[in-house]
């Protein structure tokens, strides 16, 4: 919850582009521009997957123009039509025949009526007129000889729906495929029209099954659809391409698929699919919310695109194909001829003759691999936007830049995959442009608010404390700047006073430059030894330099790094001496003060000059300290504190001391060397000296002697056993003292 309080406004940020994209997917604030590019991701699909291969079953009869400069202009005489629906059943022998084509008007182009005309007028009275006129009249009657050409035939006559006519009519529609009555109530979002166009009625009592060839034009104006079954008045018809099917599946019954209401309720306002029952068999086609289907287009279109074989309707007229070459072939009579206005745009082509698309379909249908686009589309597309949104809200806050990208291009390729993944293996088309914009955009919105609003606060807190802190520090702490700031707090923490002995021994023998320049080096490599156990810089003071631990950046271990720093900084200054001596140098000691406590940590200062420092009791008792080294010549002096929280060392009690400022007696501490270290000579040496304070302390000065002869034979050089061997000779003259408690009292700063 801290972590979300901190980061709220990013996260709000990335989580913009989500709430657009999931009003535009539950239609609330429909986007154009996502739209388009749904479309143009699902036409780049397509096309990349089409089979592109050529189905068999499958013949157009095209009205192309060749034909039509051969036999003549369009409509041609319905004795042509007679003619060509003879040759395609009795001497091809095709399974069936659709008409992509509409007979709304009657054929008077044999001259049929005007003869009657005449022989109720101006031939009345002529000897034989009227007889020789009903001998001929069966030749002459072109609608009739194409009617008598259908009849019982596989045959599927073609008409459209409109509401652009103002509800007007003509022809006769087939019989409906389904009533009201079978929706169970249910308010079904069909494509409705309320007019239509269809064949005039001697064609559809001879051939009475028929099918809409209307399809859906899209808001770019391409064909993507058909819808299988649409209303009319209460009624509910088919599609040519849905009735050519049936009649190839010995005619089904049509009835809506509903879902199951287990799964979803009642209130569901669409079909799951359109259901082909005959006896105990049901197809199930799958349909969108307007009960249409997605055209499976197979190639490119046209008579050289490959999908589907076209045959010139003047061909079959003039009868130039062999006997039986279109035998059991599914037949469509339509046309490519672009005068004859039946060309569309899809997304496989821009001039697509309209009577293809629906030889696809009929492909589909055949194959059982339909496309759709299912009503619960939408639910699905605000599902993978949630999922995918929150978690980069949430998670690109944590993240740097290159991790950040590849978080983002994994989604993104999870989402893709997985919706192409029921693409291809389901025939859903699902929403992709949304889930893809929000991915892109929140990304994007993401980097920009971490780049100019995170990392200006990151650049600023870097500029604040990089001559305080290690670098490594600062990156740690530029990744959640909000958690540090120069503002003053108590924290527990461990600091360090270094001073350099012999410095002025050196500014009496070196010219100032040359001092400065020995100064700084010494300094730089004490100062990277600092900076290397992620210490931060207090202040310079002369030949001493002031550093702490545990701040700003909270380190549990701050009590160990800063021993672990002031023992790396004696042997340094061990190794400096040495080059002190090779050079004619004088040589220099250190000393160091290391306490912890409780201290006030922050920005401090002047409206002139401030500092990020520490004050308070624990860092006065630090600077104590380091003094009292060169009192117990060590180089070296720690805190009892610092000494309780770092165990990894091997340690010698100095002394019991009451310092200037304190009335408590503290015990001070020597880190002999690092634990891994300790052999048994050092053992023995501690253990004498620990005997040696035991006996001081308890002020028994003959008990101290065998301790004292012990340890100046094992370290006869050690300042800190010529000390004690002076202060025990000195004591000894001295009456005992019961209220003496062991300490050294130091009255001078």
């Amino acid at each position: 919850m801290v972590s979300l309080s901190r980061h709220w406004p990013r996260i709000a940020v990335t989580l913009v582009p989500l709430l657009f994209t999931l009003l535009h997917a539950a239609g609330a604030l429909p986007l154009g521009m996502l739209q388009r590019l749904d479309d143009s991701i699902y036409d780049a699909r397509l096309r990349a997957t089409m089979p592109a291969t050529l189905d068999p079953r499958i013949v157009i009869i095209d009205i192309d123009e060749k034909s039509l400069a051969e036999v003549g202009r369009w409509p041609w005489g319905r004795n042509r039509l007679a003619d060509l629906a003879d040759e395609l059943f009795e001497r091809q022998q095709v399974a069936l025949l659709g008409f992509d084509v509409l007979f709304a008007e009657a054929d008077d182009s044999s001259g049929l009526k005007r003869l009657r005309q005449l022989a109720q007028a101006e031939f009345k009275d002529q000897p034989g007129f009227a007889e020789r006129l009903a001998q001929m009249q069966g030749a002459l009657d072109y609608d009739g000889a194409f009617a008598r050409a259908l009849q019982k035939r596989p045959v599927v006559m073609g008409y459209y729906l409109t509401s652009d006519r103002d509800g007007r009519t003509s022809g006769v529609l087939p019989r409906p495929v389904m009533t009201q009555d079978a929706l169970r109530g249910r308010p079904i979002r069909f494509t409705s029209w309320d007019g239509y166009g269809a064949n005039i009625e001697p064609l559809a009592q001879a051939a009475p099954l028929a099918g809409y060839f209307n399809s859906i034009t899209d808001s770019d104006g391409a064909v993507r659809s058909i819808p299988l079954v649409a209303e009319h008045k209460g009624n509910y018809y088919e599609s040519l391409s849905l009735a050519m099917f049936r009649t190839l599946a010995g005619l089904p019954a049509v009835q809506p698929g509903f879902p199951k209401e287990r799964f979803i309720g009642r209130g569901y306002q669409g079909l799951e699919s359109i259901l082909l029952r005959q006896g105990d068999k049901t197809l199930a086609v799958p349909v969108d919310d307007r009960v249409a289907a997605l055209v499976p287009f197979r190639g490119r279109g046209g008579p050289a695109g490959g999908s589907f074989r076209y045959v010139a309707a003047s061909d079959v007229l003039g009868k130039r194909l062999p006997a039986g070459a279109l035998k059991d072939k599914i037949v469509l009579l339509g046309t490519t001829a672009p005068g004859l206005l039946d060309l569309r745009v899809t997304p496989v082509g821009e001039a697509y003759p309209g009577v293809e698309t629906h030889a696809n379909m009929i492909s589909g249908l055949l194959d059982g691999k339909m496309l759709v686009k299912p009503d619960y589309a939408v639910g699905f597309e605000i599902t993978v936007l949630l999922v995918a949104g929150v978690l980069l809200a949430f998670a690109l806050r944590l993240l740097p830049a290159l991790r950040a990208v590849l978080l983002s291009v994994a989604v993104l390729g999870a989402v893709v995959a997985f919706n192409l993944w029921l693409y291809l293996g389901y025939g859903l088309v699902l929403p992709l442009a949304g889930a893809v914009a929000m991915v892109f955009t929140a990304f994007a919105l993401n980097m920009s608010y971490g780049y100019f609003v995170e990392s200006r606060s990151k650049r600023e807190l870097a500029n604040l404390f990089g001559t305080y802190v290690p670098p490594e520090l600062v990156d740690e702490m530029v990744k959640d700047p909000d958690s540090y700031s120069m503002q003053a707090a108590n924290k527990e923490l461990t600091v360090m006073f270094c001073d350099m002995r012999g410095f002025t021994q050196l500014s009496e023998q070196m010219e100032p430059t040359q001092l400065q320049h020995l100064l700084n080096e010494v300094f730089s490599r004490l100062t990277g030894l600092i900076r290397n156990n992620r210490g931060t810089i207090d202040k310079y003071m002369g030949d001493c330099v002031m550093a702490f631990w545990g701040a700003p950046v909270e380190l549990p271990e701050h009590a160990h790094l800063a021993v672990k720093t002031a023992m790396e900084m004696a042997s340094a200054v061990r190794k400096i001496n040495e080059e002190h001596r090779a050079r004619g140098l004088p040589e220099i000691g250190v000393g160091i003060g290391i306490n912890t406590g409780t201290m006030c940590v922050g920005d401090m200062g002047s409206d002139v000059r401030r500092s990020y420092t520490v004050i308070g009791d624990a860092v006065n008792l630090g600077s104590r300290l380091e003094g009292l080294s060169k009192v117990y010549g060590v180089d070296i002096v720690v805190g009892e504190a610092t000494r309780k929280l770092a165990p990894g060392f091997a340690w010698q009690e100095l002394d019991r001391v009451r310092v200037k400022g304190k009335a408590q007696a503290v015990a001070i501490f020597w880190p002999v060397a690092p634990a891994e270290r300790v052999d048994k000579a050092l053992t023995d040496e501690l253990k004498a000296w620990n005997a040696l304070l035991k006996a001081y302390r308890a002020q028994d000065w003959d008990q101290c002697d065998l301790p004292m002869l012990n340890l100046q034979r094992m370290n006869a050089k050690k300042y800190l056993y010529e000390l004690y061997s002076e202060r025990v000779a000195s004591m000894r003259r001295l009456p005992f003292d019961p209220a003496w408690d062991g300490a050294t009292n130091f009255e001078t700063k």
